[in-house]
């Protein structure tokens, strides 16, 4: 089975933005939870999330859809 890399994103107390605090790689959502939760156990989280890697898209002003409307090269 292939391993599928996640981005792990946590809040410390409620109303905190979540911020990006690592990643993991695991064969599915579960394991990713599990492996993050117990690789970044040294802080006490009120909120712990996982994304896959592949999941998440960037928006950057430099490439993407914003390039054209900007009169950037196409």
């Amino acid at each position: 089975m292939i391993e599928i890399t996640y981005d792990v994103f946590a809040r410390k107390n409620r109303g905190d933005q979540l911020s990006h605090v690592g990643y993991v790689d695991a064969l599915d959502d579960e394991t990713a939870k599990v492996h993050a939760w117990t690789t970044y156990s040294e802080e006490n989280w009120f909120e712990m999330c996982v994304v896959q890697r592949s999941q998440i898209i960037p928006v950057n002003r430099d490439d993407g859809p914003f390039v054209k409307a900007r009169g950037g090269p196409e």
